[in-house]
């Protein structure tokens, strides 16, 4: 039932940032990514509050808060999800930790972005 839960909240998390990207706010600036700042910073602030609120606050259903946090949250960006990990290590007092994660993630996952199109563009 969580895989069922996951995979629904997962396809309105997907369609939600697909209408965000061709909304207005796509062209609302000319070279900015303006809907995937909106759309990472929304969703880590929605991580951040239903964190709270969906397990600490208020009873929920395990299969609920699946297609929420996992599922929509999960496909609407990622990036709260890395941004909920950065939390639970500086939560831990795991500074050096949570700052080597964050730099790691940022510089390694855009060389691997350059690696990837690089790759791609020499087949």
């Amino acid at each position: 039932m969580k895989i069922i839960s996951v995979g629904v909240g997962g396809a309105f998390g997907a369609v939600a940032r697909y209408l965000l990207n061709v909304s207005p706010l796509s062209s609302a600036l000319e070279k900015f990514p303006l809907p995937t700042f909106f759309i990472n910073v929304s969703g880590s602030f929605f991580i951040g509050f239903l964190l709270i609120l969906l397990t600490d606050r208020i009873q929920t259903n395990d299969n609920l808060r699946m297609a929420i946090m996992v599922g929509f949250l999960g496909a609407y960006t990622t990036f709260s999800t890395f941004e909920a990990e950065l939390w639970g290590l500086l939560k831990e007092n795991q500074v050096t930790l949570a700052l080597g994660y964050l730099v790691l993630s940022v510089v390694i996952g855009f060389l691997a972005l350059i690696a990837g199109v690089r790759l791609a563009e020499n087949l």
